[in-house]
């Protein structure tokens, strides 16, 4: 198991299945668009894990800096494939972003999760990561 960063089109068109489990709205084309805009606009990344040829999870993530937690690495998207869940393919993924924020002199990773995601919770949880604050939205 290795993980990569998408960065062609055909890199990131393999990973759109698995985000999809997390962003079913969000088509193929659309996500490719998506992912290819804030490359260039927010300088976010996309990071895959592959096993047997196959991708199994997914994260897309970007660099900020917050006045609240300084340098953060901030995740939008975590997916592991349904199938693939409780084999240690998200643990895995996660370690490297962690690795690869100490290596960015990151202070902190940060995520938001839906309040629905409860088994996504848990696993957070057990990667040490408590909830520290509440995220509100408005659709405008």
């Amino acid at each position: 198991m290795s993980v990569k960063l998408a960065v062609s089109d055909a890199d990131i068109r393999r990973c759109a299945a698995v985000m999809q489990q997390l962003r079913p709205a969000i088509g193929e084309d659309e996500f490719v668009a998506r992912a290819k805009r804030q490359q260039a606009d927010e300088k976010w990344r996309l990071a895959y894990l592959e096993e047997g040829g196959e991708i199994v999870a997914v994260s897309g993530f970007r660099t900020l800096d917050c006045m609240a937690t300084g340098r953060t690495l901030y995740v939008d998207d975590l997916v592991t494939r349904e199938d693939r869940r409780s084999k240690g393919h998200g643990e895995t993924l996660l370690g490297w972003i962690e690795q690869l924020a100490r290596d960015e002199k990151c202070e902190c990773v940060r995520l938001d999760s839906g309040t629905h995601r409860t088994g996504a919770h848990k696993f957070y949880f057990r990667m040490g990561m408590p909830i520290v604050s509440f995220h509100f939205m408005k659709k405008l």
